[in-house]
């Protein structure tokens, strides 16, 4: 194992190699021994394209023994300085997998990881549209082929599904649905959103009389 007893960035550094090391080699048990025995691995969709917590060494192995192969997590590196305070490590990091890049926050105590987390911050071929990549907007001009927005929307209804397939399917079209839906189109991955009630939304507007929340004004 790499000696942890340096300072607190070198020890995150060196804790997240010995991890990323174990992962390559697919050493579910070397990963394992990494991590005290209370402790988290919270993972936010990079992982397992879910919202979930493995609680202790044993659920730890268990998700990776279903994901580690599908998922080919790699790059791991500390992300600015690590900081330490009452015996607890604590650094922020990236990393990658093989269709995203994370990022991820990780707590030591002991030179045991007792809190860990993994979030998907992009996925690759589908990267933030800011800068120069940042969509246009509302084109003006006397261009006779410019489509307005009802014409854009209507090509859009009549290619999905047959000259462009959905790469992602949601059930539901509620707030929730049409939020992700709504992030993904943002991100330029063609998603299907389905809805059991006659239109997008119904789910709310037939539970209220109008849509508002139930935060009391104080």
């Amino acid at each position: 194992m790499t000696d942890l007893s340096t300072h607190p960035t070198q020890r995150a550094s060196a804790w997240l190699a010995d991890f990323a090391s174990a992962l390559e080699r697919a050493d579910i048990e070397g990963v394992q021994a990494l991590f005290a025995p209370e402790s988290y691995w919270r993972d936010l969709v990079a992982f397992t394209w879910n919202i979930s917590t493995q609680e202790g060494p044993a659920a730890i192995g268990d998700m990776l023994r279903a994901r580690l192969t599908e998922t080919a997590p790699r790059n791991f590196q500390v992300e600015g300085q690590a900081s330490e305070a009452g015996g607890v490590l604590d650094a922020w990091f990236t990393f990658e997998t093989a269709v995203a890049r994370g990022r991820g926050h990780l707590r030591l105590q002991g030179g045991k990881a007792w809190t860990f987390l993994t979030t998907m911050t992009e996925l690759k071929g589908h990267e933030e549209k800011t800068g120069a990549a940042r969509e246009r907007g509302v084109q003006h001009g006397a261009d006779s082929g410019r489509q307005t927005w009802l014409e854009r929307r209507q090509q859009e209804d009549a290619e999905l599904g047959i000259t462009t397939q959905p790469d992602v399917l949601i059930i539901g079209g509620g707030q929730g649905g049409i939020a992700l839906g709504a992030r993904l189109k943002r991100l330029g991955v063609p998603a299907l959103i389905i809805e059991k009630n006659e239109r997008p939304g119904d789910s709310w507007r037939k539970r209220y009389k109008s849509l508002c929340l139930h935060d009391p004004v104080w």
